[in-house]
């Protein structure tokens, strides 16, 4: 029973025949070693193919999964880059702001001493220790950007000058709005205005404010010269134009 049992065992493993020719018995061509018994040493699918492992259906589940959230990082990664820059831009805008805020807040406390300064310096008591004060804390606001502006003869402009009297001008003609006297200096830091300037102005004509101390100079035009030799020539002959 024994060798009954191991003879059935024996003819239900399958036979495999391997062709060691070295000749192919249907071309007569001489085959290689590696093409030595292929055709029968193929696997049990008749394509050479697993039957149990099938082809691979596009791309791996765990590969998408892992790209998608990749993107959403490096999205979140960017969203948070720009929200940073607007915040350091913001951070240093707001810091500009209270610099200035605290500039001008401690200069323009000091403006009625830069008045009592320049009242003492036009009546000639800005002298001695006084002198040296008052040049130090001139110093210190012209360091912090303080700037005066207001000076006679300078155009009008409402939004730097304060003007306490208008003087209209006398005649016809186009004129333009100039200051006559100036009362009080302005001041100013960077573009914002601390005080306007306390001026009095006046209507004068295009030609005379255009010749004012504080108003652009205009070049003069030089005559030709070929018009200046005729002059010369004509007023070296006498007699000419002359009655007899």
């Amino acid at each position: 029973m024994t060798g009954n049992h191991e003879r059935d065992e024996q003819q239900d493993e399958p036979v495999t025949f391997r062709d060691r020719r070295k000749v192919d018995p249907e071309t007569g061509e001489a085959r290689s070693n590696g093409e030595t018994g292929a055709a029968h040493a193929a696997a049990p699918g008749s394509d050479g193919t697993d039957p149990v492992a099938g082809p691979a259906d596009g791309v791996d589940p765990e590969v998408e999964k892992l790209t998608a959230e990749v993107a959403e990082r490096t999205a979140d990664l960017q969203r948070v880059s720009a929200e940073y820059a607007n915040y350091r831009r913001r951070a240093d805008r707001d810091r500009e702001q209270t610099q200035l805020s605290a500039k001008v807040s401690f200069v323009t406390d000091l403006l009625t001493v830069l008045d009592d300064f320049e009242r003492a310096e036009q009546h000639g008591d800005l002298t001695g220790p006084f002198k040296s004060a008052a040049d130090k804390v001139t110093g210190v606001v012209t360091k912090l950007g303080l700037e005066s502006f207001g000076a006679e003869g300078e155009p009008f402009d409402p939004q730097l000058h304060e003007a306490v009297q208008h003087e209209p001008a006398e005649g016809s003609g186009p004129t333009v709005t100039v200051l006559s006297t100036v009362l009080r200096r302005g001041y100013r830091i960077a573009d914002r205005i601390l005080r306007p300037a306390m001026v009095t102005v006046q209507d004068r004509p295009e030609a005379e404010a255009s010749q004012a101390p504080g108003a652009p100079e205009v070049p003069e035009v030089p005559e030709a010269s070929g018009n200046s030799e005729s002059a010369e020539g004509d007023a070296g002959q006498p007699g000419q134009g002359d009655p007899a």
